[in-house]
């Protein structure tokens, strides 16, 4: 009976033809071969037995020795799998899933091994096709994603250009007849100022953005803006605050919190069809209760815009921070509003959460930890050096832009300082060359060498001269970012406060360069 059985069992495996079953002795001799190996490989019976397996694998896994090793894991460990190329006798490929078991006697005496082969070519190859066809959908859906965020914002961007050179064209015509021209200046540069918000956005989306942060009263925040949302949201929106009487500062970035405040109420409004109320909420969270585990332990400053519109769905709830996500109508908004509160609260080291019900209304709260002691005793003193600045500098602006150049160094000579213009690094090394100057303000983005690249040259030429750099763009080189840094677009306000920060240098020596043309003013 036993040889009965034994007999079925070599007729079962010999008549396998959809894997090469087949026995190795102890050195990789191949000793058994079925009809699946014979199909697989290529080879008769007669032909490979007595030979060792290894010319099953390519040259280079021959060299690299993997077919020894393979036998080697499977005596120590009992059984090998792996994936990998394997030859048929015409020298063709085929993509393998090989199975090795060790086979012991009673004993534990190594006998040989069971190898079982199988084809995964077709496999593989649909598997690729599948993974290929995901990639051009990915392709095709981000290029979609980038047409929606393109289109948004030349559409908002046209916008806005129509006021600014509406208004200065305009401007310039009723200036000849000595009409009053304010008016349009201040629609231009709202329309500017709009510009700049939208290119925030697209910063704090990107997670692009430079913060500054700093400890910020939201108290105090909140109320200074009252004027702005009251003028933002029309006069249908009531709109109430619930502060305590005092309250940690947050630390933040004030500008970009103004920013995604102010954009959550217009998000609040819309959601009311411009008539509702609007609540800003405020409070101190020792520690937070939301689902977040990616937030340090500590006390936060939770606000809250809470609107009583008509909410949200499950399904457009999880999709409300999604890029390019948005429920207005088509040219009303690039849904990056949300995305980019979302990105700035994390940049602060905090979290934004939303709740909302259908017909109940929504809320938004910006998670934002509080401001350490330390933080608030460098900002006194940062302020206090300040103000004892102020004085005259020798200044050299550097940008290759000439009217970015030409405004930069309007806005200095307004402030009192005495400017040089250099419309490139190398102008601008060859004008120290000549004189001396008590700062250097260069833009970042310049053909040839960067401001950074600049500023790392004058360090290395003259030592101690301070360097600001000035950047559209928030990434700068790792050396770079311990250096002052003015954010484009600025107004004159902004240029003033960070040069007022640099310290006159000490007088140059007199036996050094004399003060002389230093460049086209």
């Amino acid at each position: 009976m036993p040889d009965q059985l034994g007999n079925r069992f070599e007729l079962l495996v010999q008549s396998v033809t959809d894997y090469a079953i087949y026995m190795l002795d102890p050195n990789g001799t191949v000793a058994s071969w079925n009809a699946g190996a014979e199909r697989l490989k290529g080879y008769s019976e007669k032909e490979i037995v007595g030979q060792s397996f290894s010319r099953f694998y390519s040259e280079e896994d021959r060299l690299a020795g993997i077919p020894s090793r393979a036998l080697d894991i499977t005596a120590r460990e009992g059984r090998f799998e792996a994936e990998g190329w394997r030859i048929r006798k015409d020298g063709s490929r085929f993509w393998a899933s090989v199975v090795i078991d060790a086979i012991r006697s009673p004993q534990g005496d190594l006998l040989g091994f069971a190898k079982v082969t199988r084809d995964l070519t077709e496999r593989r190859e649909a598997q690729r096709a599948l993974e290929d066809a995901r990639e051009a959908i990915f392709q095709t859906q981000k290029m979609e994603a980038i047409g929606k965020l393109t289109g948004g914002v030349a559409h908002d961007f046209n916008n806005l250009l129509a006021v600014i050179v509406g208004s200065l064209d305009l401007a310039r015509q009723r200036m000849t007849t000595g009409a009053d021209v304010s008016r349009y200046i201040d629609n231009a540069m709202a329309a500017a100022e709009r510009g700049a918000t939208l290119t925030q956005r697209m910063l704090a989306f990107a997670r692009k953005q430079e913060l500054k942060l700093q400890s910020v009263d939201c108290i105090a925040l909140v109320r200074n803006m009252a004027e702005l949302l009251k003028a933002t949201l029309g006069t249908g929106i009531v709109i109430e605050s619930r502060f305590p009487l005092a309250m940690a500062p947050a630390h933040a970035d004030p500008a970009q919190l103004e920013l995604a405040l102010l954009n959550l109420a217009v998000n609040a409004r819309d959601a009311m069809r411009g008539v509702g109320r609007l609540i800003l909420e405020g409070v101190e969270v020792a520690t937070p209760s939301i689902p977040r585990g990616d937030l340090q332990d500590g006390p936060y400053i939770r606000l809250s815009v809470i609107d009583e519109g008509e909410g949200m769905d499950e399904a457009t709830l999880a999709r409300a921070t999604e890029p390019f996500f948005t429920t207005k109508g088509v040219g009303k908004g690039t849904g990056l509003g949300l995305s980019m509160v979302h990105g700035f609260a994390e940049q602060c080291g905090g979290a934004m959460t939303i709740s909302s019900e259908t017909g109940k209304g929504t809320t938004v709260s910006l998670w934002l930890p509080v401001a350490s002691l330390q933080i608030q005793n460098a900002e006194e003193a940062a302020a206090e050096a300040m103000e004892e600045a102020g004085e005259p500098l020798v200044i050299l602006a550097v940008d290759d832009d000439d009217l970015v150049l030409t405004n930069t160094a309007g806005m200095l000579e307004d402030l009192g300082h005495t400017v040089f213009q250099a419309g490139s690094a190398a102008d601008a090394l060859r004008i120290l060359e000549q004189g001396t100057v008590d700062l250097v303000i260069t833009d970042h983005a310049m053909p040839g060498m960067t401001g950074a690249q600049l500023a790392d040259v004058i360090e290395e030429k003259l030592p101690g001269l301070p360097v600001i750099i000035i950047t559209g763009f928030a990434e700068l080189p790792p050396h770079a970012t311990s250096r002052p840094r003015l954010d484009k677009p600025f107004k004159q306000g902004a240029l003033a406060r960070i040069v007022g920060t640099i310290s006159r240098r000490p007088a140059a020596d007199p036996s050094g360069p004399a003060q002389g043309d230093l460049g086209q003013r």
